[in-house]
């Protein structure tokens, strides 16, 4: 998924450390590796490196990237190795200056416009899509000198999902695909233009928000103040559904809608579609915490924290190895015995991709003497890859693709189980242009599926 941030200072400030700041209210969307790039209006300068935010960037480092122009970048990898070179910001030279973006999304094309750019003489030195986007930047621009043209041309070629800031020496680009898959939003304060995948790291600054960027809009931010271009007039938002179920902070909102309110209305769904008699319900911390309080006031059944998380680790979904993930679970959560010891628990939790997870907590829960485990889930069964920046590449890693629900129950060994249904989720969220291609197979995009199977 990625989380892309970005500024524009009409104060000359040196944006560098408040764009560390905005990364780090983004870590959440991403956490294998940083990155910044700054202007001074005539030169980039950037620094990336594999890490989190803290670990990436010490205060020497931020002091030599000086500039009023910038962007950053923190990396979860879904085309691309985990390496310092797939870090991103991406900063290419080109006749008309140096050239830097930063990408939250998945080209789903990418390989075929590698291969189509490697023919006409382009070297690449990562394996990420986001470095085709790049690439293809330089090469529109050596056939037009209009920026958004040349933009606008590379637009038409990408099939997939992407949020982009592009940072030419003298001012910013934020770009927003036609569908809308990826989140961005735009805010100000004084003299100052932010651009955020979430409007949590504008709250962090003390930021207000402006607007969301709309699917298909490109906004420039240059000395000139803030102009918005349309890449077509037919453009049918289909946001990513899980931005509201599991990526996004809840503190934020998408296009409007708060993330906090959707997990909770979801809860409250979910106890109405799977009532169950139970001594306590427990959220799977943290992305299950909103969930489990609409459910537990829905259903008048007691909250308590049965689970407690180790606040040092990261989140487990969204690690690259089945093997980190496994070994993350044991690590990040600790059952509470008094609060379990011969009760009947509900745990709720925002989704269930592999399954991996969700065995080994339920497994937790029984050693400490849990006389019934029942599992409610905030998402519906999760049948189809998703091929637009969410890492599940194939039908076989998902246990729900072949499984009925009661194998499924089986297989993690609750009592019973429970998804909340399509249209239940549609309703506790309250738009119905959502990508669900991971939750009915239906692609908004075209695809070639033995290319992209490859990739």
């Amino acid at each position: 998924m990625c989380g892309i941030f970005g500024i524009y200072s009409y104060e000359n400030l040196n944006v560098s450390k408040k764009i560390y700041y905005g990364l780090f209210a983004l870590q959440h969307r991403g956490q294998e590796g940083a990155g910044i790039a700054v202007s001074d209006g005539k030169n980039i300068g950037y620094y990336k490196n594999i890490g989190l935010v803290t670990e990436v960037f010490k205060d020497d480092i931020l002091q030599n990237l000086f500039g009023h122009i910038g962007i950053g970048h923190v990396r979860y990898s879904t085309t691309g190795i985990k390496s310092v070179e797939n870090c991103q910001p991406f900063v290419v030279k080109s006749s008309f200056g140096q050239i830097a973006i930063a990408h939250n999304g998945d080209i789903v094309n990418s390989e075929e416009l590698r291969i189509e750019l490697e023919k006409k003489g382009h070297i690449f030195t990562s394996t990420s899509d986001s470095e085709v986007i790049a690439q293809l930047l330089v090469r529109e621009l050596l056939k037009t000198d209009d920026r958004i043209e040349a933009i606008k041309n590379v637009l038409d070629k990408l099939v997939g999902a992407y949020s982009l800031l592009i940072m030419f020496e003298d001012c910013l680009v934020a770009v927003r695909d036609k569908h809308g898959f990826k989140p961005l939003c735009i805010g100000e304060d004084g003299e100052n233009i932010y651009v955020s995948s979430e409007d949590c790291a504008l709250t962090t600054l003390d930021v207000s928000f402006l607007k969301d960027v709309q699917p298909g809009e490109i906004v420039v931010i240059n000395k000139d103040g803030m102009e918005s271009y349309k890449i077509s007039n037919n453009n049918k938002a289909t946001t990513c559904m899980f931005e509201y179920i599991y990526f996004a902070r809840p503190d934020s909102t998408i296009d409007g809608i708060s993330v906090y309110k959707v997990r909770r209305d979801i809860g409250k769904m979910l106890a109405k579609e799977h009532p169950v008699s139970a001594d306590l319900v427990s959220p799977i911390p943290d992305s299950g915490n909103a969930f489990a309080i609409g459910f537990a006031e829905e259903s008048n059944i007691p909250y308590y924290e049965a689970l407690i998380k180790n606040k040092y680790t990261g989140r487990t979904f969204i690690l690259p190895s089945q093997n980190e993930r496994e070994l993350a679970v044991r690590l990040k959560l600790a059952p509470v015995r008094s609060l379990l010891e011969n009760k009947r628990v509900v745990l709720v939790d925002d989704s269930i991709v592999r399954g991996t997870t969700s065995k080994r907590i339920v497994n937790m829960v029984r050693k400490v003497g849990a006389k019934e485990v029942h599992l409610r889930i905030g998402c519906p069964r999760i049948i189809s890859p998703c091929y637009y920046g969410i890492d599940m590449a194939t039908k076989e890693e998902l246990i729900a693709h072949n499984k009925s629900l009661e194998e499924i129950r089986k297989k993690l060994g609750v009592d019973s189980i429970g998804y909340i249904s399509i249209e239940g989720l549609l309703k506790a969220i309250g738009r119905k242009d959502l990508c669900l291609a991971c939750l009915t197979g239906e692609y908004p995009t075209e695809i070639n599926f033995k290319k992209v199977k490859n990739r």
